[in-house]
């Protein structure tokens, strides 16, 4: 059981998103206890907007660079305390701020300091009709290189149940996914091993044409229910094997399997109804076409699960976003 243990351990070099608009205290949490864990850097980066180029803002009471200069003083007060925070905790921490596009800044830092983990608080709040993920995370789980972890606000500081989505398809194998199962499944048993949670593992799967064989008629009904039993064992037997090779066997799983045409809509439905908090997933695109950075299946269930997420994303993941300037 503690053989998978120290996976998240692999982040040594943290960034964390600070934004003092918004209510970071458990994110804040989750950054430090994972950065002495780890005896990790932690870097405690902050993006002010830039001033648009408006002759409106401009007063005989302040100019646009006044402005811009007190927002970053006052990011960089909010900033240092944090940073005196950690270091009292022994943490390695350093503060930086830069102006611009936050998304476009935080990917730039990434790639330039070579960061392993982004750590964000999510800036909406879950509702019925609000998304939990506002641009700069979804921007974030879209296009950063590293895996990214948006954490939910006002919740608990740790997490009572986790779930990892695989895809462990035996119709038409994804050779990237299959790259990322591993992975996911690491980084979610060694936060549930971490922070005592139940673990949870999806799988969801469907007998391709099942609808047009009964509508056709081509398969008995009963060979059709053998066909489902089948490709279900499959998938098992499938599943069995990744959880073994990644060194689960002593942990406590609780699969679930469910046959589901849809998903995305599957995986939400689990979220909802077993009270997940945080869901650990891959963010790979099948097609492959220049601009598409993050598959339908994760962007429907981005846009619609209101606990935290950790991304993750393949290791020849490129990101569209450069640090020279288009």
């Amino acid at each position: 059981m503690n053989s998978n243990g120290g996976c998240m351990k692999r982040f040594k070099n943290i960034i964390f998103i600070f934004d003092p608009t918004i209510d970071q205290q458990v994110a804040v949490e989750h950054a430090k206890s994972l950065a002495r864990e780890n005896i990790a850097h932690i870097t405690i980066f902050s993006v002010v907007k830039a001033i648009p180029d408006n002759k409106d803002l401009i007063s005989t009471v302040i100019s646009p660079e006044e402005l811009l200069s007190l927002a970053i003083n006052a990011h960089q007060e909010k900033l240092d305390e944090l940073v005196t925070e950690m270091k009292q905790l022994g943490i390695n921490a350093t503060a930086k701020i830069m102006t611009g596009t936050p998304f476009i800044e935080i990917i730039r830092q990434v790639l330039r300091e070579k960061h392993d983990l982004v750590i964000i608080t999510a800036e909406g709040k879950s509702g019925l009709k609000e998304r939990l993920f506002g641009s700069t995370s979804m921007h974030l789980m879209r296009k950063c290189p590293c895996p990214v972890w948006v954490v939910k606000q006002a919740e608990n500081t740790k997490y009572g149940r986790i779930l990892a989505a695989v895809d462990v398809s035996v119709e038409a194998p994804d050779t990237k996914q299959e790259l990322l199962n591993p992975l996911i499944l690491q980084l979610a048993s060694s936060m549930a091993l971490r922070e005592n949670s139940e673990f949870h593992i999806v799988q969801v799967w469907s007998l391709f044409g099942e609808v047009y064989m009964e509508v056709r008629g081509a398969l008995s009904e009963k060979a059709i229910q053998n066909a489902g039993k089948e490709l279900l064992h499959q998938y098992a037997s499938k599943l069995k094997k990744l959880i073994a090779s990644v060194g689960l066997n002593n942990i406590d799983v609780r699969k679930h399997l469910v046959k589901r045409d849809d998903t995305a809509d599957a995986i939400i439905e689990l979220v909802n109804n077993t009270h997940i908090e945080l869901l650990v997933m891959g963010t790979v695109c099948r097609t492959g076409i220049p601009g598409f950075f993050i598959g339908n299946t994760a962007e429907k269930v981005l846009n619609e699960v209101t606990c935290s997420v950790l991304t993750v994303k393949p290791h020849d993941f490129v990101t569209p976003i450069t640090l020279i300037e288009n």
